[in-house]
């Protein structure tokens, strides 16, 4: 006669606390609530960012607004959410240059001139220099001016500016200052 082993006996179902999965969702990645506050607090500021790095401000609310869709996209890769701010960054960065170059070969392409500028009453003076600090910085080496934007807009420390770029921190001093010089030049010789 076969032997037949008791099954054990069951244990009550644990229902997990409310606490438990909130840390679930964080462990998993960034939460939607996380991404949302991040939107309220930090939209404008990735837009400066992104108009220092374009020039018209349709665009630069596209690349904007696709940063925050594509982290979204990813949020379960950005396990910290703390460098949630530094990924969104980096994706405004990036995605401005691919808007950039998009645009560059549509210029390459396009045989009618630019449309003027907006009229002198809108601050003539201001305008002038704004325009006077573009040209410098349009006139600087890419890397120069991303390190630019970032140090002096984004006001992020010089260890943000490389972890965000890529690049060491000696490299952020040295693109900085030359960069800063040649502003210096191109806007005395604009005065």
């Amino acid at each position: 006669m076969p032997v037949i082993a008791p099954m054990p006996a069951a244990r009550p179902a644990r229902i997990p606390d409310q606490r438990e999965g909130a840390d679930d969702a964080m462990a998993a990645g960034t939460t939607v609530d996380h991404l949302t506050e991040t939107y309220r607090a930090h939209y404008r500021s990735l837009l400066g960012l992104a108009a220092l790095l374009l020039d018209d401000t349709a665009s630069c609310e596209d690349v904007v607004q696709e940063a925050f869709i594509r982290v979204h996209s990813a949020r379960k890769r950005v396990r910290d959410p703390e460098k949630t701010l530094a990924y969104l960054r980096q994706t405004v960065v990036n995605l401005s240059r691919s808007a950039l170059r998009r645009r560059i070969l549509g210029l390459k392409l396009l045989t009618k001139p630019m449309p003027d500028m907006a009229s002198a009453e809108e601050g003539a003076y201001d305008l002038l220099e704004r325009d006077d600090l573009i040209k410098a910085m349009k006139g600087l080496q890419r890397r120069q001016r991303e390190v630019l934007v970032l140090r002096y807009f984004a006001d992020m420390t010089e260890v943000q500016v490389a972890e965000t770029l890529g690049i060491s921190l000696g490299s952020v001093k040295a693109y900085g200052s030359r960069g800063i010089a040649a502003l210096r030049v191109a806007m005395e010789a604009s005065a």
